[in-house]
This record gives structure tokens, C-alpha cells and sequence, in this order.
């Protein structure tokens, strides 16, 4: 999981499968729904195996490793950017991967333009995203896990994938302690079966890609347990303006 080439291989899958690239573009669409008006640079975190700058060209793509097409290499705990200078970070499946969460909005605080926001979409803990996650998925899955912290023996092999859970839902109130000045804006859960009916990027589509409008308006016909059924969730957090 760690090497380069599979980031690049994960790039094409996305590109290739019909369905899972209408998963990503529906994705894109709600994250870059968050970004302000106003002057200031978007940052892609994580950006090797997607493709947001064919729908953002002025976004600085990024990646932990060298790999094609990347604006810049960097960790994401120690971003090389001026203070209030960027009024977007984006993340799609990658904040799970932050071996130092706490690090990471030390410096998303530092850099962001008052009104920024980090927006991003991540696995998130129900009934059936724990049962999922815990069953069918080789990341870790820890919601018992105390810290917002793990050792991290790889850039994309080390994760939790329970984190932004434990963030964003049941340290909440812990989160705005420790970061004043951000507020968790909005927490917007779904798409409980359209990633698995996909294959994502390790399996064969379970469904053809004519069925994605199918699959989404049957997902938002259970918005109401929602908090039970989802596997994902946008997130936004945004720096206030003083």
C-alpha cells in the first residue's frame, strides 16, 4: 500500500471504473461546494489517486510521496505555507491516514484565511459502516481507541479509520477545547452502499454503471436512518472570523 505505484494504479481504477469515478465526481461536488468566494490558495491533501484538478485547476495538488502530476510533496502536519494564506484544504479518504490529528489542525489553523474551511469526506462509524469497516476492510478500525494519534509504520498502510469519528462526533465538545478558533460547521452522513457496489479500487464492480442514479436516489430515500445505514460522511470545519 505504500509504494508509489499503487497510488498511481489506484488513480486509474478511479479514472476507469464508470461508477466509481461518478462516486468521486459527486465527491468533488460537495467538497468544492464549501470553498469561499473569497482570495486565498485550495489545498488538495493526499491527491495521488484522484483527480480534483481536472475540476479545480487552480488547486495545489499534494501527496506525502513523490508521484506524477503533484504540485508538491509535504506532510500534512507541517504544511510549508504563510499564515491565513490558503482558504481551502481538501481531503477525499485521508484524514483517516493523520498519524497526528492534533498536529495537522495546528497547522490548518495557522494557514487558513479567516472563513476558510477543511472540507472533506471519510468513512464514518454507524451499525453498518462498523460492521463494514471491522469485517470487509484491511485499514484499521478502532473507535475504542483513547488518543487522536497512531504509530504510523507507513504513509497509506498506517490508519484508523474510526478517527474522524472520534474527532468530529464523540469528542466534539474536546475538539472546539482545544481549537478555538474552528468550528465543526457540518457533518453530512450517506452513501452507504454506492462505494461497495463500486468494488472500490480493489474489487470488480458488483453492479453496472448505468445503476449509480439508481443506487444514489435509493440512499437518499433512507436519509432518515441515516445514522445507522451510512459509511461516509462529509465533514467541514471552518476557521472563525474574529
Amino acid at each position: 500500500m505504500d509504494d508509489p505505484g499503487t497510488t498511481i494504479l489506484r488513480r486509474g481504477i478511479i479514472r476507469e471504473k464508470r461508477f466509481l469515478r461518478k462516486l468521486y465526481e459527486e465527491w468533488y461536488k460537495e467538497v468544492i461546494s464549501e470553498i469561499p468566494g473569497s482570495s486565498g490558495k485550495i489545498l488538495e491533501l493526499g491527491s495521488g489517486g484522484g483527480y480534483l484538478k481536472e475540476m479545480v485547476p487552480s488547486c495545489i495538488t499534494s501527496e506525502i510521496f513523490a508521484c506524477p502530476d503533484i504540485d508538491i510533496v509535504l506532510d500534512g502536519c507541517c504544511l510549508p505555507f504563510c499564515t491565513s494564506s490558503l482558504k481551502a484544504i481538501i481531503m477525499i479518504d485521508v484524514f483517516h491516514h493523520i498519524p497526528d490529528v492534533k498536529r495537522f489542525f495546528a497547522e490548518a489553523e495557522r494557514t487558513l484565511r479567516p472563513g476558510g474551511v477543511v472540507t472533506m469526506v471519510e468513512p464514518w462509524l454507524t451499525l453498518w459502516g462498523s460492521f463494514v469497516y471491522k469485517h470487509f476492510h484491511i485499514e484499521a478500525f478502532e473507535p475504542d481507541s483513547v488518543e487522536w494519534s497512531f504509530h504510523s509504520s507507513g504513509p497509506l498502510s498506517s490508519a484508523n479509520g474510526a478517527l474522524p469519528w472520534i474527532v468530529f462526533c464523540r469528542d466534539r465538545e474536546l475538539f472546539h477545547t482545544h481549537f478555538p478558533g474552528l468550528r465543526i460547521e457540518a457533518i453530512r452522513l450517506g452513501y452507504p452502499f454506492s462505494y461497495l457496489a463500486s468494488g472500490g479500487v480493489s474489487f470488480h464492480p458488483l453492479v453496472p454503471s448505468w445503476s449509480y442514479g439508481l443506487c444514489r436516489k435509493l440512499e437518499r430515500a433512507l436519509a432518515p436512518v441515516m445514522g445507522y445505514l451510512a459509511m461516509f460522511a462529509h465533514i467541514v470545519i471552518r476557521k472563525l472570523k474574529r
